[in-house]
């Protein structure tokens, strides 16, 4: 916001970058435009700088499909463990801490941008992948 305040001439045009980005962009240029505007401050759909430890940590030997299964399980891992995480003794809110004592208030945040950026790596939809979570889950319990 201050940036935004001392130098409008430099953020306008990352602001304007990032306003242009649509699903039908190149995956590449919507990194890169990404890691512009995260550098900047700039929330983004996408964290660029996970994607890249993301595509750096890819099991040596295992094939693409597998590393993309591999995603996807993970998804359904979270997903059906959330009735167990709901019901957890330390899954109770508490009003000293703002939050859960286990950080349960983290998990959507943690659910949106760690599925983005895995099928990023993948270059799959995003959206279809996070509607297939939600029906997995609310399945659950």
């Amino acid at each position: 916001q201050v940036f935004s305040q001392h130098c409008p001439f430099l953020m306008g045009p990352i602001e304007c970058l990032t306003d242009v980005v649509t699903p039908d962009t190149d995956i590449q240029v919507t990194l890169s435009i990404f890691e512009v505007a995260s550098a900047a401050g700039i929330p983004c759909e996408v964290d660029p700088a996970l994607v890249n430890v993301l595509r750096g940590a890819r099991t040596e030997g295992s094939s693409p499909e597998e590393d993309y299964k591999v995603s996807c399980l993970l998804l359904v891992f979270v997903a059906v463990s959330l009735p167990l995480m709901a019901t957890d003794p330390s899954s109770l809110y508490n009003t000293e801490l703002d939050g859960y004592n286990n950080n349960l208030h983290c998990l959507a945040k943690a659910v949106v941008q760690v599925s983005a950026a895995l099928f990023t790596v993948h270059n799959k939809n995003i959206e279809t992948h996070l509607k297939e979570f939600l029906l997995v889950s609310s399945r659950g319990g």
